[in-house]
């Protein structure tokens, strides 16, 4: 184990860095549902939120408690009441409430004050503070049916939670808000968290609760894990089903995430609580564990239009200079401009790839991936590389392949094994160049 644990730590360390410079200082509101406390899973998800803490991310918890309210209106003997997925809350389930938020806070707080040696919280200092934070306003009647005391977000303040967490304190809140004349009403973890998140600019809003994601084909639940969704897609998909009343739903959540970007919140992620550690992999690892929601404007990644061939050119001819890259013909380039994927700022290009299918064979060509050495290290490579491989699938095909003469290290890392330059389809294989002797490297789409 000595000999073996710093070749696999070391490298993997190196790897998280860039996560932990990217995320220094970012704000990170995080909802938590009351299942994941039911599920005896607190300790563990406090430890690693105590972690993000200690890599310097700024954090705001929300905690839901739909068990524990339910477990104490049985305990009551009183039935709980929903309409059109929200809580109906009368005088004896506000009680209950009121009294399953008292004790989540408890242990909340009590899990945040461990300092046990040997374990992730030995030497933390963490600070939690709470607050009557938000204002609320009622639900009212709805087709019909009274809410009664249970509410909606009305205002968040969020001078007092950024004061708070600029101190070094992470702020904790119950879904409870008041109005203006001391009324309490029952809101919901998901409404609290999203309204939080967009009052602050927050950088992420996650979401750990009982799914696992959204799935790629949304009417098999067994199918895999759509781990990126632009807003765009996210809006169609939730157009396109049944309006969620059950956390189970595949829109429940995906709507508060789609109301979070629109509002300003770069990312929105819907994580499974099942998974140990799911808030971890997802902050610190490349392909994460859930299913990511980001407005794509933010990024500016798309397909080329032939107003970027001029951009295209000028980030590309560098690397064709020092050998990187083949030299491509420019009346070649704005004839297949639309086989590129760029990242866009401020009107300058970045970023770019190409596709080049070979339907036959069921494969492409990723060529040209590029991006300049001003913003190298950021993750462009990979988010544009993830793209290519959306556009590769979309298109059927089973696998994409690079030739490379530099940076093969690189793709291997992404997942691409190398071959046999005779792999390649017979009309590429025509156009190999065997004096360039470049690596051909394969990856298989699932």
């Amino acid at each position: 184990m000595s000999l073996v644990f710093p070749h696999t730590f070391v490298p993997w360390f190196r790897s998280v860095a860039p996560y932990i410079h990217a995320y220094r200082g970012e704000t990170f509101v995080v909802g938590m549902t009351g299942e994941l406390v039911a599920a005896g899973k607190l300790n563990a998800f406090v430890q690693d939120l105590a972690i993000l803490h200690a890599m310097g991310i700024k954090i705001v918890l929300v905690h839901g408690f739909r068990p524990q309210v339910n477990e104490q209106l049985v305990a009551k003997g009183h039935p709980a009441r929903y309409s059109q997925g929200m809580r109906i809350t009368d005088a004896v389930t506000l009680d209950c409430a009121q009294e399953a938020a008292g004790q989540l806070r408890f242990e909340i707080e009590a899990a945040f004050s461990q300092g046990l040696p040997n374990t992730p919280m030995a030497n933390a200092a963490v600070r939690v503070v709470s607050g009557n934070f938000l204002t609320a306003r009622p639900v009212g009647i709805v087709d019909g049916v009274d809410f009664q005391h249970s509410g909606v977000v009305r205002k968040v303040d969020a001078t007092a939670i950024q004061k708070a967490i600029d101190i070094g304190a992470i702020v904790l809140l119950s879904p409870f808000g008041f109005s203006p004349t001391g009324e309490a009403f029952n809101l919901s973890m998901e409404d609290v968290a999203t309204s939080t998140a967009i009052a602050l600019q927050a950088d992420k809003l996650l979401f750990v609760c009982e799914v696992a994601g959204v799935p790629e084909n949304p009417k098999d639940p067994a199918s895999p894990i759509d781990t990126e969704l632009a807003v765009r897609d996210a809006q169609r998909l939730l157009a396109a089903s049944p309006k969620p009343t059950s956390p189970t739903d595949v829109g429940f959540y995906l709507q508060h995430c789609v109301r979070a970007c629109l509002g300003g919140v770069e990312r929105s992620h819907i994580l499974p609580l099942a998974v140990d550690g799911a808030l971890l992999q997802e902050v610190y690892t490349h392909d994460g564990i859930g299913t990511m929601v980001v407005d794509e404007k933010l990024e500016s990644l798309r397909e080329a239009s032939s107003d970027d061939v001029a951009g295209i050119i000028a980030l590309i001819e560098p690397f064709e200079r020092d050998g990187t890259l083949v030299k491509r013909d420019r009346t070649e380039i704005e004839r297949d401009v639309e086989v590129y994927t760029v990242i866009e700022h401020d009107g300058v290009i970045f970023g770019c790839a190409a596709l080049y299918p070979y339907v036959e064979a069921k494969t492409a060509e990723m060529a040209a991936l590029t991006v300049s050495p001003a913003v190298q290290g950021q993750g462009d490579g990979d988010r544009i590389l993830k793209r290519v491989e959306q556009r590769a699938k979309a298109m059927g095909l089973s696998s994409i392949f690079v030739l490379t003469t530099r940076t093969m290290h690189w793709f291997i890392k992404r997942g691409f094994v190398q071959v046999d330059p005779e792999w390649l389809p017979e009309e590429r294989k025509r156009k190999y160049n065997w004096d360039r002797r470049s690596q051909v490297l394969v990856k298989k789409i699932a």
